[in-house]
């Protein structure tokens, strides 16, 4: 009957970290309170969780899944059963697929195949282009995340780089713009001066230099000039320099603070050295740029300039990161281990838990106004994860769950383990072993 009632757990929520019980059923949390439980229990799955941490479900709201058209290197399927082995129970997906998402038909697709095989719940962002403004109107805020803009390099007729239609997208959206800021004149700018230098060899190391620090402010820059100009909910995606923090105020009220900011597993995990041994593994736009700027973005978060962690997971068939600089592919998975790398920075005191769970969890419930999700409350949808905080263990190949088959953090040492993922009160995921019969639910927002 997918009833369960988790006791001996230490429940993180809104900023505490209190043992007590959960009880779950029909899908949705029904009691939650301190200590032993006082409810009728009848029916009920009782999970003895002995001391590990209940959290609520990850919201990572920058995924790329690749489905449709680009499915030799994921599918919503696959990335989806990674992502759930991860604690991340809800995700929303970019538009930069084949063909592109960029009418509202080609959007309903997308949920239709999710409906079919996705095992977290879901959300696809519709893609702006120079001539898709009507598509944009007729988006639904209460069925969809948002817009994707690409301020910067993208594939097909995805970059909007005409004055006249980003004025109208921003002047018109009826729903959060989530925007990818790189200058593409800029980036054109560096690779010419390093092409002259290295010619079709130009060294890994060169990325952050090319996608540099001016090309991402300036573009961030207009993006919050335009925001502010046309009063838009503006969601700055992967932020990587320690200069664009400036653009962004202090705050954690959403309904005051219209432009907010993203930070990525990649760019608080790695810096410019890490190119030496992880080459185009970490090749990523933005790309991940100097220990300074990681540091600034950690703390941007502890600020609360930066509002969510998320992951821009983007896999690529290992053969296409094995090529030189200019063909190989930018981005990486990164689904699997997002809640467990920041858990190590909780381990390295750079986190507390707390934070942990307002940034992956609470945060982006609240700023994309997701209806309830993103806390363990009554009346919530039970979407929860438990884990173990005293479970060392190695990343390696053979424990994968990406199509792609490979992750960047391969070999690093992590001290926290997810044990156990409910999504919408169903155990979708234990001990390394999946219910695969589950599926996740089309998210849904309240109209701000």
């Amino acid at each position: 009957m997918d009833n369960y009632l988790i006791i001996n757990a230490r429940i993180v929520n809104q900023g505490s970290v209190v043992t007590g019980f959960v009880l779950v059923r029909g899908g949705v949390i029904r009691a939650v309170a301190p200590g032993a439980p006082q409810v009728e229990t009848d029916q009920a799955e009782v999970i003895d969780a002995g001391g590990k941490y209940l959290i609520p479900g990850v919201i990572d709201d920058h995924v790329h899944f690749r489905e449709p058209g680009l499915t030799h290197k994921a599918e919503i399927a696959t990335e989806s059963k990674a992502a759930v082995a991860g604690g991340v129970t809800t995700y929303m997906e970019m538009p930069n697929t084949s063909p592109p998402a960029v009418t509202i038909a080609e959007l309903e697709q997308k949920y239709a195949r999710a409906a079919e095989v996705s095992l977290a719940n879901y959300s696809f962002y519709l893609g702006a282009t120079a001539d898709n403004i009507r598509e944009i109107k007729n988006l639904d805020p209460a069925s969809h995340c948002g817009v994707k803009l690409f301020m910067g390099s993208s594939t097909g007729n995805m970059m909007v780089n005409n004055p006249g239609a980003r004025e109208r997208i921003f002047a018109e959206s009826p729903a959060l713009l989530a925007v990818h800021c790189e200058d593409d004149s800029i980036i054109r700018r560096n690779l010419a001066a390093q092409e002259k230098v290295f010619g079709e060899n130009i060294p890994i190391g060169m990325h952050p230099q090319i996608r540099s620090e001016e090309a991402c402010f300036r573009s961030s820059a207009l993006a919050v000039e335009l925001a502010r100009k046309h009063q838009t909910r503006l969601h700055i995606l992967h932020v990587s320099t320690a200069r664009e923090l400036e653009l962004f105020e202090k705050g954690t009220d959403f309904e005051k603070k219209k432009i907010t900011g993203e930070a990525c597993i990649h760019h608080l995990w790695f810096h410019d050295a890490d190119y030496e041994r992880k080459g185009s593994l970490i090749k990523w736009n933005p790309a991940v740029k100097t220990a300074g700027d990681r540091d600034a973005l950690l703390n941007g978060l502890l600020e609360d300039r930066l509002d969510v962690i998320a992951t821009d997971h983007a896999p690529h068939a290992i053969e296409e990161k094995q090529n030189n600089y200019s063909e190989t592919p930018s981005g990486g998975p990164m689904v699997q281990h997002s809640l467990v790398a920041m858990l190590e920075l909780v381990h390295r005191k750079k986190l507390t838990i707390e934070k942990v769970v307002e940034k992956m969890c609470h945060a982006p419930a609240k700023l994309f106004r997701v209806k309830a999700r993103g806390f363990i409350l009554p009346g919530y949808r039970a979407d929860l994860v438990l884990v173990d905080m005293e479970s060392e263990w190695t990343v390696s190949r053979r424990g994968l769950y990406y199509k792609c088959g490979w992750s960047p953090l391969e070999g690093e040492l992590f001290h926290s383990q997810v044990t156990h993922t409910w999504v919408n009160g169903k155990l979708v995921f234990m001990n390394g072993m999946f219910n695969e019969m589950v599926r996740g639910e089309r998210v849904e927002f309240e109209e701000g």
